[in-house]
């Protein structure tokens, strides 16, 4: 059977660093062994679960160059599998109904805790007789339905882990469906990953307790369980959590700072890998020889200085080819490779591109220190064609009837020419520039 991943994340809210890296490396893995990628949403959460929110993750995605293989598929239209699941796993005395509230709950993990002892249910509802059962009903109450978990070892080769094994006993029986009847992800999810032969699930390693549990809702409901690669998780640069500060790290948000979507690619690809961080071009390069086992398993450190240094990388790796189509959607026509070729190496974010396209194409308010000096190397421009040797001739021709040199002839011609000290080298935009709007800058004339 052909490899089968999938990412299935909650449509309740943006897209973060942390999502987009096991998406990543799922679409990755996939593409590396020519399998599937399949994108799910678990939207069972009818209250939580917004479209704008599952729209978000898709633009997200599509934006990352993380186009899935299938139509999407979304749990809130396959309740009727997970009702048929529930059915089987009750006539076979895995899913029990349970009666404890919430503060019931709560007061007996705080009595455990203060006599020392794991805040496990107690699974005092299979004590429970059918009257008992009755009366709570009665009294208004309704169950919800835990898993009975086999007390034994559960074992599996993780891909990145390594070999795991837990105890099932030191775990409570998951909650697979709420008193209101919506069935949880350690239920659905397995019923999906069945339904949709997922031969891989790659996730985080917060998952792996789901991993034991759902190991066992497979065995019981009579299929096979997929491999498990469990992710370290991503820290903050000191170590601490990324929790509090995630809004930042949304995908949105870093689309709006300018940040490349391969630059996202290229760090979280190689996060808590033993590969090297470099900045890539594209996806294709990024996959080429990626593996699993790569991955190791302290917490992988997220930086976002890092992820801007790596932005501006990228922007200065890409040929004008991988740009042209956006440097049309910033509203500058007319680009050509030379252009590009001239400035990419002096941008943070695209969007600065805007800034030489003025100075090149546009008109720009000139900045003369020096009247005097400025009329007598307007005085000198050559005539055209002009080309990249240009530079080196007009400005040996200013020297030789100026007597200035190094900082005192460069500095002010390029203050005349771009308004700003520094910048792409001059005998490339000059051309660009043209002899008429650099011979009217010279002047102090805006153009």
């Amino acid at each position: 059977m052909s490899v089968r991943v999938r990412f299935a994340p909650s449509p309740t809210g943006k897209l973060h660093v942390g999502n987009a890296r096991t998406a990543l490396v799922n679409w990755l893995f996939a593409r590396a062994v020519k399998g599937t990628f399949i994108l799910r949403f678990d939207d069972t959460d009818a209250q939580r679960s917004e479209a704008r929110y599952a729209d978000s993750i898709r633009d997200d995605l599509l934006w990352l160059g993380l186009s899935w293989n299938e139509n999407e598929y979304h749990q809130s239209a396959r309740l009727s599998l997970y009702a048929q699941a529930a059915e089987k796993l009750e006539k076979a005395g895995r899913l029990y109904p349970c009666y404890e509230t919430v503060e019931e709950l709560d007061l007996q993990r705080k009595v455990q805790l203060a006599r020392h002892q794991p805040p496990v249910y107690n699974r005092a509802a299979l004590r429970l007789s059918d009257a008992d059962k009755q009366r709570l009903e009665a009294e208004g109450r309704k169950p919800h339905w835990r898993f009975r978990l086999e007390h034994r070892k559960v074992e599996w080769n993780d891909r990145i882990r390594g070999h795991a094994a837990i105890d099932a006993a030191s775990l409570s029986d998951p909650v697979l469906i709420r008193a209101d009847g919506v069935p949880l992800y350690t239920l659905s999810s397995v019923v999906d990953d069945v339904d949709l032969h997922v031969t891989h699930v790659i996730r985080g390693e917060d998952h792996v307790t789901n991993t034991v549990s759902q190991i066992q809702i497979f065995e019981a409901l009579g299929a096979k369980a997929p491999e498990f690669a469990h992710l370290a998780l991503l820290v903050g640069r000191e170590g601490e959590g990324l929790s509090k500060r995630i809004g930042s790290l949304s995908l949105e948000s870093l689309r709006d700072e300018g940040i490349e979507a391969m630059a996202v690619n290229s760090l979280l690809a190689r996060l808590g890998s033993a590969k090297p961080i470099e900045p890539f071009r594209s996806l294709e390069a990024l996959d080429a020889g990626f593996n699993l086992h790569d991955f190791g398993r302290a917490p992988a450190r997220f930086d976002p200085a890092e992820l801007r240094a790596l932005s501006s990388a990228v922007l200065h790796r890409y040929e004008f080819s991988d740009v042209e189509h956006r440097l049309t959607a910033l509203g500058l026509t007319g680009t050509t490779p030379e252009f590009w070729l001239a400035i990419r190496g002096n941008l943070e974010r695209l969007t600065d591109a805007r800034d030489w396209w003025s100075v090149t194409a546009g008109a720009i308010a000139p900045v003369i220190d020096d009247p005097g000096f400025a009329t007598t190397a307007a005085s000198l421009l050559p005539e055209e064609p002009w080309d990249e040797s240009t530079w080196t001739m007009w400005t040996s021709a200013v020297r030789a009837a100026t007597g200035r040199k190094g900082k005192e002839l460069y500095m002010p011609l390029r203050r005349a020419l771009t308004a700003r000290e520094q910048g792409p080298e001059l005998k490339a935009l000059l051309p660009m520039i043209g002899r008429v709007r650099a011979a009217a800058r010279l002047s102090g004339k805006e153009a």
